[in-house]
């Protein structure tokens, strides 16, 4: 996968709550930490305006960013991010280092196609129900899909998506599906509409 997203940030020392509130409120940054491989964790802040616009494009969130400290980049994925219950604010961010020979954790949003024209909606009447939103994957950083298509052009009324019906891309396993037959959860299903006789068997 090529890397499309480059963020620029800063090495710190000071550190602490009291800190990092002075580097939002006086500076506009955000607070970041960089974990992972064979380095020790390294404290960086990042424009909060750089961030907030990558932030708008979801596949920030499933993609390899070239994260430049002090002029020196590395890849890196965002782990977690920190936002204000009620502002526009990213109070914190995590990012973890990767390595194109290493196979890595992360989730993927599910993009959910042909719902509105799926058999259970368009000819039944059935109402999409989404059971999640993204998928927990591993793969080498090469293989890093931005998203997973669910596609429900062909599900009924009554039928359940599991993890196991996904088309994975090359390289991408589901780590549900690594423990065994008993994860393969639900991702999508199609209810019956109320008070419509349509039959649809319980699952």
């Amino acid at each position: 996968m090529s890397e499309d997203f480059v963020l620029n940030a800063a090495a710190r020392n000071d550190l602490g709550k009291g800190a990092s509130r002075r580097l939002r409120r006086e500076q506009g940054l955000v607070p970041a930490v960089i974990y992972g491989g064979e380095a020790d964790p390294v404290s960086v802040s990042i424009a909060h305006k750089d961030l907030l616009k990558q932030l708008e494009n979801e596949a920030f969130f499933s993609h390899i960013i070239n994260l430049v400290v002090d002029g020196k980049s590395q890849n890196v994925i965002l782990k977690d991010l920190q936002r204000h219950p009620a502002k526009p604010l990213v109070l914190h961010a995590d990012f973890l280092r990767v390595s194109k020979s290493t196979k890595l954790h992360t989730n993927v949003p599910l993009h959910f196609v042909n719902e509105a024209t799926s058999k259970g909606v368009k000819q039944q009447g059935g109402k999409v129900i989404h059971n999640l939103t993204q998928l927990e994957i591993l793969c080498l950083p090469a293989d890093l899909p931005e998203f997973i298509e669910v596609d429900l052009a062909e599900v009924e009324v009554g039928q359940i998506v599991h993890i196991s019906d996904l088309k994975l891309p090359k390289g991408v396993t589901s780590v549900a599906l690594s423990h065994g037959a008993d994860h393969d959860l639900a991702i999508a299903t199609i209810q019956k509409p109320k008070g419509g006789d349509t039959e649809g068997e319980e699952a």
